[in-house]
């Protein structure tokens, strides 16, 4: 009876996880690039980072806190990761599944960065993290670290316009 009982509570423990494990869609650049160009009333934070830069995982549960305290507005956050599409299930998903990240998280896996840095930003020099927050009306490029702070003070500026 008791093997049983442990056995259905593995069971129910190791679903409930996979309920909560996020898909992680792998895109090239042409198939991520719509996420830059929406022209609607929402305001989008789409950031860049990697498991395995030390200032990107400093700032992205300031990320999560923007998806969950602004949940009720027009605004988006997307995590765009730069990891090793062969690392998406021993770094990527265990990482996403620790912090508890709910905003959306793409794997942008195109080789040639060269031919697209550019189109995200002429700004950016390809360093992470870095992050881009737009709306019909603005258009910002950030290639820094963000405090919750900094990141309120641009999204509180821009979502009212």
């Amino acid at each position: 009876m008791m093997k049983k009982t442990i056995l259905l509570l593995l069971l129910v423990t190791a679903q409930i996880s996979l309920l909560h494990s996020q898909e992680v869609s792998v895109l090239d650049f042409q198939k991520f690039r719509p996420y830059l160009e929406k022209n609607n009333d929402t305001t989008y934070v789409i950031n860049f980072w990697a498991t395995w830069c030390l200032p990107c995982i400093k700032e992205i549960p300031y990320f999560q806190q923007v998806n969950d305290n602004y949940s009720d507005k027009k605004l988006k956050v997307l995590l765009v990761s730069l990891d090793f599409a062969n690392q998406i299930d021993k770094r990527l998903k265990p990482f996403i599944e620790k912090h508890k990240l709910t905003p959306q998280v793409v794997l942008l896996n195109d080789p040639d960065a060269n031919s697209w840095i550019n189109e995200v930003s002429p700004e950016w020099s390809g360093a992470l993290p870095a992050t881009v927050i737009y709306n019909k009306n603005f258009r910002g490029f950030y290639e820094k670290s963000f405090t919750y702070n900094e990141l309120e003070q641009i999204i509180n500026q821009r979502i009212s316009n």
